[in-house]
């Protein structure tokens, strides 16, 4: 086989227990929201049927539910053998086209939610409150521990009675069998506690069980915590060393996964490297014998190849990258790398809609969650239509690509001399820098779609007539607002969007008046300014020129005294809460000082004047950043209704929102057309 461009290792075959998988790419367990009785739905079955028709070698879906105490009520159901008839039509569906499919067997221990498990309280080693649900769980009795036990035995048992070709036993991220492994959360002092054999002991049992039911040849893989990331917590070492009694005890593969859910240390969003957590399935792959996945933050099949040549892992996990492209893999195994649509790890779709008891749904991928209706699928249309989109931001580009796609000739028009709109000012502050890659996969698509995009041209109603468009979408996106404050026009006054596309130098100390995402990510790059670099921080810290304590200060501390002024009662209000909690630790260990329920009432020369709790506080600032929001910039869509019969409004143009809001409306308006 030749594989151009390299991804060779990606595309070989790889067996667990003698299950042969078609590649290396495993698509990691995700909540989807999408069995709100835990019975699988046709929603969830075109879901996975759409990736394995993608090509994806391996899909572990869950978590599943093994009793009624394990987690939400809308996870999938394989505690009762009422769940196993959906299961097989799953399991059919996605063998259908050629993937292999686990059951991720899961008991969330003290993360369930009383609310989600009938009012009882949650089960866990020991009586230690929870941080994410702040409730008391139940410390697990010997009848309790045996009752869990065999019921991870007999959900594994209806996994395989549903044709399913394996499961994954769920062992990390903070749930019940990482919870039994942690002196964190186990202070027991019986045969479950205390010593490291004792609080293995309940997963180790698990797993014998799991494979007494499910007999020698069929294939079980655990998922660990390569690293709790917990003050007090197991390191990478203990991982290494639980894997192997994972291995001892009947384990065929070992799923790498970071940290818990409580950890300070963020997992999944933006700010995480990609494939940063690497070194985790590294350390665990040298102790065990049997295939090792690798997880978190890998969305690039060229850097998941190199993972695979260097002998970091087995097999890939993603999870995420498959929700925003489900045909990743057979475009990365052909080489049509400027096809995919990568993984922004913007949440904004996924983690931030689950914590909000929503299903899921991508911002680069509007389909997501919709595969099973027709209206959402890009047909090719009767009639081809000369349409004209203005404005280049996300909106635009989206619905120029998708009238493409179904056979339109699509001109799209941008002012600037760069696509993108706001994506590229979204992408400035520090941990954000793949908004960009979404401006980079959209242009790769109005070039493979044959859009004619032209920059630096204004586009006026004239303009419109003259070219005689059958159709125009109007996405001409916003303006920054200025708020009404006495001093606002002084020189020493930027707006925040200015800041961010370096068109502007200010002097410290900074006054930001607004406190949204906007503010909040502003603050954030002017406090990297004047901070050492990655390559300064390696070169000091590998020829011991500093101290730790003196290198920490050098990467958190630059040359600008930042303070944020927000009117509401909580920065970040509109930021999504996946990645809200980060960015405020972010602000907070780089000093930036923050006033809630604050308003601004004056600028001067010197200082804001704010108003709160009934006292005025005199901020000194020798340079004002304004960050208040956005004004749609419509004027041209009003001036064509009149005139042209088929005229769309989209994006910021319409009402300014967010990134997904823009794709998704540029989507379905290139569907309309």
């Amino acid at each position: 086989m030749v594989i151009r461009n390299g991804i060779v290792e990606l595309a070989t075959t790889a067996a667990i227990n003698g299950l042969e998988i078609r590649n290396r790419i495993v698509m990691t367990a995700v909540h989807l929201g999408y069995t709100p009785d835990g019975t699988v739905s046709d929603r969830l079955v075109e879901f996975y049927r759409e990736r394995s028709r993608g090509g994806v070698g391996l899909i572990v879906i869950g978590g599943c539910t093994v009793d009624e105490y394990s987690g939400r009520s809308e996870m999938i159901g394989l505690h009762d053998d009422r769940f196993v008839q959906g299961l097989s039509r799953l399991s059919e569906a996605i063998h259908s086209h050629g993937a292999k499919v686990f059951a991720q067997l899961y008991h969330s221990g003290r993360y369930a939610h009383s609310a989600t498990i009938g009012g009882r309280r949650p089960l866990a080693p020991s009586a230690i409150a929870s941080k994410l649900t702040r409730e008391m769980p139940k410390a697990m009795d010997s009848d309790e521990i045996r009752m869990v036990q065999e019921s991870f035995a007999r959900a594994a048992l209806r996994a395989k009675t549903a044709g399913m070709d394996g499961v994954e036993v769920i062992g990390g991220a903070g749930y019940l069998i990482s919870q039994f492994m942690s002196r964190v959360t186990n202070i027991r002092e019986d045969d479950y506690g205390g010593s490291w054999e004792n609080r293995t002991r309940f997963g180790r049992e698990v797993v014998e069980q799991v494979r007494q039911a499910v007999g020698p040849k069929f294939p079980v893989m655990v998922r660990i915590a390569g690293n709790d990331f917990m003050p007090g917590g197991n390191g990478n070492m203990e991982a290494a060393l639980f894997a192997q009694v994972m291995e001892a005890s009947g384990a065929d593969a070992i799923d790498v996964t970071g940290g818990w859910h409580e950890t300070q240390v963020p997992q999944l969003t933006m700010m995480v490297p990609q494939g940063g957590f690497s070194y985790l399935a590294r350390g665990v792959l040298a102790k065990v014998k049997v295939p090792v996945v690798v997880c978190n933050r890998i969305n690039d099949p060229v850097l998941a190849d190199e993972f695979l040549r260097r002998g970091q892992a087995d097999l890939i996990g993603m999870a995420r990258a498959l929700i925003a492209d489900p045909e990743l893999p057979n475009k990365a195994i052909n080489g049509d790398f400027d096809a995919i649509r990568h993984c922004i790890a913007c949440n904004q779709g996924c983690f931030d809609r689950v914590t909000r008891g929503a299903p899921v749904g991508c911002l680069v991928n509007p389909r997501v969650g919709r595969e099973m209706e027709p209206e959402m699928t890009p047909l090719p249309v009767k009639t081809r239509k000369k349409v004209v989109v203005i404005g280049g931001g996300p909106a635009g580009m989206m619905a120029a690509v998708t009238a493409a796609q179904r056979g339109h000739r699509v001109t799209l028009y941008e002012r600037s001399s760069m696509l993108g709109g706001q994506l590229p000012l979204a992408a400035a502050p520090p941990g954000r820098r793949e908004m960009a890659t979404l401006v980079r996969d959209l242009s790769s698509q109005l070039h493979l779609c044959h859009v004619e995009v032209i920059l630096g041209q204004e586009v006026d109603s004239g303009m419109v007539e003259s070219i005689s468009p059958d159709a125009v979408v109007v996405a001409t996106g916003a303006l920054p607002l200025i708020p009404d404050i006495p001093g606002i026009h002084f020189p020493h006054v930027v707006n925040a969007w200015d800041v961010l596309a370096g068109r502007v130098d200010l002097d410290s100390p900074v006054a930001i008046i607004g406190g949204g995402a906007v503010g909040c990510e502003t603050a954030l790059t002017l406090a990297r300014i004047g901070t050492i670099s990655a390559d300064d921080l390696h070169f000091l810290f590998e020829n011991q020129a500093e101290t730790p304590d003196t290198l920490r200060s050098l990467i958190l501390h630059g040359t600008f005294e930042i303070a944020v002024v927000e009117m509401l009662t909580k920065i970040g209000r509109d930021i999504g809460p996946s990645t809200r909690w980060s960015i405020l630790q972010d602000m907070s260990r780089r000093g930036i000082r923050t006033y809630e329920a604050a308003k601004a009432v004056e600028i001067t020369t010197e200082s804001v004047l704010i108003e709160q709790e009934g006292h005025t506080i005199h901020l000194p600032a020798k340079s004002v950043v304004a960050a208040v929001g956005a004004r749609p910039v419509n004027r041209l869509y009003e001036q064509l209704r009149e005139k042209v019969q088929d005229v769309y409004l989209i994006g910021d143009a319409k009402k300014p929102r967010k990134a997904l809001e823009a794709v998704h409306e540029g989507f379905e308006i290139g569907l309309r057309i």
